[in-house]
């Protein structure tokens, strides 16, 4: 009798678990770095105007 190839319910459930969890950690990655890009042109015009406002000695 062969039992080289058998696996447990309750690892090839662990397995689908972590799978599922690694699945959704990059969806959140995913989203935060969309988020981040779209406050990019944002941030960028506020130090625009920091830079301009120091050499116009408004700071």
């Amino acid at each position: 009798m062969r039992t080289s190839g058998k696996l447990d319910v309750e690892d090839l459930l662990k397995i689908v678990l972590i799978l599922v969890i690694v699945v959704l950690a990059l969806q959140i990655v995913g989203l935060f770095i969309d988020i981040l890009a779209s406050i990019g042109p944002v941030v960028a015009l506020v130090i625009i105007v920091l830079i301009v406002a120091y050499f116009l000695d408004y700071i």
